[in-house]
């Protein structure tokens, strides 16, 4: 009997901890950032990565996640090319921003970001919604974008930036 209990552990684990990939044309990474006082936003698509979800034990989970810089949409073509310029994400050279957790509970989630080469440790409140095949998981976390060397003194540009993440992974 102990055998076939023990044979059963991996299985109810399998159930447990499982992996999710993110899926593009459901995610939402957007910046907003204040422009001459006027609230810009903006967007990266093509998420991608692992995340590893444990319903009954979050502090089993896992995200490790990145984005293409070369994605950047604020609806302006210009603005766009160049904030991919040296000065701003220099995306030729850093060609991805990326978050790998350190720490997750159940509404909390701490990690390392990367942007630019320059990494920072963020903490962040985040929901997390059973969806058809795979969970919905959105948070909202405020940085400093001198923090991470994207661009440079402004008159006109805050330093401050808020991002919202809204993501569908499925297995």
């Amino acid at each position: 009997m102990k055998r076939y209990l023990l044979l059963l552990v991996p299985v109810f684990f399998s159930f447990t901890l499982s992996e999710f990939r993110p899926v593009d044309k459901s995610d939402s990474v957007t910046f907003t950032i204040k422009n001459f006082g006027i609230s810009t936003k903006g967007e990266f698509q093509g998420l991608k990565g692992s995340i590893k979800w444990d319903a009954a034990n979050p502090s089993n989970s896992s995200f490790d996640v990145n984005v293409d810089v070369n994605t950047i949409n604020t609806g302006i073509d210009m603005r766009d090319k160049d904030l991919q310029e040296t000065k701003w994400f220099d995306a030729s050279k850093y060609t991805t921003i990326n978050f790998k957790s350190t720490n997750v509970t159940a509404t909390n989630v701490t990690g390392n970001l990367t942007i630019k080469g320059v990494t920072k440790q963020i903490s962040f409140p985040f929901s997390v919604t059973p969806a058809v095949s795979g969970y919905r998981f959105e948070g909202t976390f405020p940085l400093n974008r001198k923090d991470f060397g994207v661009g440079g003194n402004s008159f006109s540009l805050s330093d401050n930036v808020q991002v919202t993440l809204k993501v569908y992974a499925e297995q």
